[in-house]
């Protein structure tokens, strides 16, 4: 039984994804905990995220769809960050800038809108592949500043956030017939709706935009698992010296890679921009999904699927407040939940050699016993 016990300590200090488990579970016990601490019912909690994934209300009885549907909504602006960041992380670089390229796609997209041929379907994609080149090269101005001037990424995609916020303010409004608030509605053809998916959904905003979430997923582990490219984004990751020893063009490798990551993260933009709301926004501030992407990216270890898993994770979080607080569980319980993840997920490695000396330890009393039986 020891032995057995050993080797799953061994797999957890070594599993990626055990470790992102396991730090999940660390922060539902403590949101357990302190929900119990201010006289709650955490059954309540729980009861809401069950609603949230599967449509049920256990307290009623009754089924609705339309909660699965909304959850996917809030998740899929989040799972897109989370590539953009992952992606980055790769290749060896932090991307703080998710955010920004999310709002020039989204920019970009509500302009094409209006500007572009009503022709169906053409029209939606257009917008969406515009989006998505605008903030390609959003991030990949700050990749080709770190690559040939050793710009830090950190500093510039910071500065580039807040440019492209107030950038979006003022163009938004240059739209005839806009307001400090909302532009006019957006033509019907622009609109990534989708009438199956919302019959399916009891009614929900669950839109296209979930396909080309899912063909990005596939995207990012396919150019990043099975092609030249995705190795030589690795391998600059790795080690950059070795790289450029290696023959790879390191310049090349750092530029692509934040172009990239920014065209996932201006793909959230377009798709909250097209599919969530009928008009284009002016935004009064940060939205939060790039900085959330951090989060979601850290969890999902900057794996494909596990960036899809995290940002699921952190979608049904997000749409449960409500629900929370309609049994009297305070909102703010799932945002403990999601900082605490974090920054269990901060600390995988310390819990890593933890587990591992603890295994140790375990190894080397056993070890003693053994002698001392055989004496």
């Amino acid at each position: 039984m020891d032995i057995k016990r050993r080797a799953l300590v061994d797999r957890l200090a070594s599993s990626n994804a055990a470790m992102s488990v396991l730090v999940v579970l660390l922060g539902f016990l403590v949101g357990t905990i302190l929900v119990l601490a201010v006289g709650r019912d955490p059954a309540n909690m729980y009861r809401a995220i069950i609603q949230v994934v599967s449509g049920f209300d256990l307290a009623r009885g009754t089924w609705n769809a339309r909660y699965i549907g909304e959850w996917l909504v809030a998740s899929v602006p989040l799972i897109l960050c989370g590539l953009s960041m992952a992606f980055a992380a790769r290749a060896g670089l932090f991307n703080i800038g998710a955010e920004g390229q999310y709002i020039v796609g989204l920019t970009v997209a509500q302009f094409a809108s209006f500007y572009l041929p009503s022709v169906p379907v053409f029209h939606w994609a257009a917008a969406v592949v515009l989006g998505m080149l605008a903030a390609a090269g959003w991030g990949g101005v700050v990749g080709f500043l770190k690559a040939k001037y050793a710009v830090s990424e950190v500093v510039a995609t910071i500065m580039m956030n807040y440019i492209a916020l107030y950038v979006s303010r003022y163009a938004t409004q240059l739209i005839p017939g806009t307001n400090t608030y909302k532009t006019p509605s957006f033509p019907a053809t622009a609109r990534l709706s989708n009438s199956w998916l919302e019959s399916v959904t009891n009614g929900s905003r669950l839109n296209t935009g979930l396909f080309l979430a899912l063909a990005a997923v596939l995207l990012f582990w396919f150019v990043m698992e099975k092609t030249r490219t995705g190795f030589a984004l690795r391998a600059t990751g790795f080690n950059k010296d070795a790289a450029r020893c290696s023959g790879i063009n390191v310049q090349r490798s750092l530029t692509l890679s934040m172009a990239i990551s920014g065209a996932f993260a201006g793909l959230a933009g377009c798709i909250v921009a097209l599919g969530s709301f009928g008009y284009g926004r002016v935004l009064a501030g940060l939205d939060g999904y790039g900085f959330n992407g951090i989060a979601v990216a850290l969890v999902g270890n900057s794996t494909a699927i596990g960036t899809l898993l995290a940002g699921l994770l952190f979608g049904m979080l997000q749409s449960a407040q409500p629900l929370m607080q309609s049994r009297q569980i305070p909102k703010e319980v799932t945002y403990i939940i999601s900082g605490l993840v974090v920054v269990f997920i901060s600390l995988r490695s310390g819990i890593g050699l933890l587990l591992e000396a603890r295994s140790k330890e375990q190894a080397k009393s056993a070890a003693r016993k053994g002698e001392l039986r055989d004496e």
